[in-house]
């Protein structure tokens, strides 16, 4: 592994633990040289998995993309990052539980809205409102109205 801070190549690992629920492995490292700590982090990596889109097109699975789409709906809302983090986990996880090489996007976008419903409902709505193209007013309300209707 290359030091971040002068290049060299040769480090030593003072520390290792598994992170994200066993899916990845944390290790901390000390550069030779300059003695700069840093960390990496080690996953298994996986055959490239496909997003079927709504209109039949296919792209990459993206984890940026997802945690990206994440951020933006509880942007501004008391949501911790490692909250954030634990949710995309997750949603990472059942996708990989559930699909090998192809995912609908709608499972993606319902796994989204489940997670940000039970964590933050206007994050829910924000995110719903994109995912569900809402054009007027209203869909915002009967989604408002189901949510309430759900908690009761």
């Amino acid at each position: 592994m290359r030091c971040p801070k002068c290049g060299c190549q040769d480090d030593k690992v003072i520390d290792s633990r598994a992170s994200r629920e066993g899916a990845t492995i944390r290790r901390r490292r000390q550069c030779i040289q300059c003695d700069h700590r840093f960390t990496t982090y080690e996953e298994i990596e996986r055959e490239d998995l496909m997003v079927v889109k709504r209109d039949g097109r296919r792209e990459e699975f993206s984890r940026e993309k997802l945690l990206s789409g994440l951020k933006k709906a509880f942007q501004k809302r008391p949501v911790s990052p490692e909250a954030i983090e634990m949710l995309l986990e997750k949603i990472v996880n059942e996708i990989n539980e559930k699909y090998e090489r192809e995912v609908p996007g709608a499972f993606i976008g319902e796994c989204v809205m489940a997670g940000l419903r039970e964590i933050d409902q206007v994050a829910y709505v924000r995110f719903a409102s994109v995912y569900r193209n809402f054009q007027e007013a209203t869909d915002f309300v009967q989604e408002v109205k189901k949510l309430e209707d759900s908690a009761q």
